[in-house]
């Protein structure tokens, strides 16, 4: 069994804690959270520790963090995941390294899970900069379906931190206990996600859940040391955490590498 275990940084928070223990980072690209210097910044100490670098677009919405919907046209979308996309690449190639995937953030994420055109807009976007990228979204939702009708490999993500509802979907975050800080928990979920494909709802169900990668937020609390306890009990259980792979498009196939 193997997974990769990514994470949204260059958010303003304790990266060079937590990028230790993942295998993919999501940078933000300056809209929602970061800038140039903390893109620069988060791309090189990714590198550093052969992490897998990918670029998180989100809305122009800073005083929302990225996490509150923004009306665009589907025009304006897939031009504004153009946009942040090919300017996280620029500092990943001036580091030596190589971007692999695009992973939404926030409210966009959100959208490209439910609405078709949304959906189809990001891996328009994600495509006309690189067919070769992979695009990250939420299991078997319609960003994942859109990637594929656009010719791009797909990893199909779930959370270790972030409660469910019986649908599938994640708890609001405005609703309580939305997010899971507990370390056991998270372990909890996390082995139960790579081992079993399956999770347990906020109510107590047990639902089906496929996940190629594996999602702790950097703004978690102590999100270092849940990352750490996600690695100790993957240990014990025999689970591999293993990197997202950059596939051929067209082809939906396992975008995971064995470590070596």
């Amino acid at each position: 069994m193997s997974i990769d275990l990514n994470a949204d940084v260059g958010e303003g928070m304790d990266d060079a804690a937590l990028l230790p223990f993942v295998t993919s980072a999501n940078v933000a690209c300056g809209m929602h959270a970061g800038d140039p210097t903390v893109m620069d910044e988060t791309v090189a100490l990714a590198l550093s520790h052969g992490v897998r670098v990918g670029a998180h677009p989100g809305y122009p919405d800073r005083q929302h963090f990225g996490r509150a919907a923004v009306e665009l046209s589907a025009e304006a979308v897939e031009d504004l995941v153009l946009y942040q996309v090919a300017a996280l690449d620029g500092f990943v190639r001036s580091r030596g390294g190589t971007l692999t995937h695009v992973k939404p953030h926030g409210a966009l994420y959100h959208s490209g899970a439910e609405f078709p055109d949304v959906a189809r807009a990001i891996a328009e976007g994600v495509r006309r900069f690189r067919t070769s990228l992979v695009l990250v979204g939420a299991a078997g939702s319609m960003l994942i379906e859109a990637g594929r009708d656009a010719g791009l490999a797909v990893a199909e993500e779930a959370f270790a931190d972030r409660r469910y509802r019986r649908d599938g979907s994640l708890v609001p975050r405005g609703e309580a206990r939305a997010l899971i800080t507990e370390a056991d928990e998270v372990a909890d979920q996390a082995v139960s996600i790579a081992r079993d494909r399956a999770v347990t709802t906020a109510d107590g169900a047990r639902i089906p859940v496929r996940a190629d990668t594996l999602c702790l937020h950097g703004d978690t609390p102590g999100a270092a040391s849940l990352a750490r306890g996600i690695h100790e009990r993957f240990r014990k259980e025999g689970i591999r955490i293993a990197p997202l792979e950059p596939g051929r498009a067209g082809r939906h196939q396992g975008v995971l590498i064995p470590p070596g």
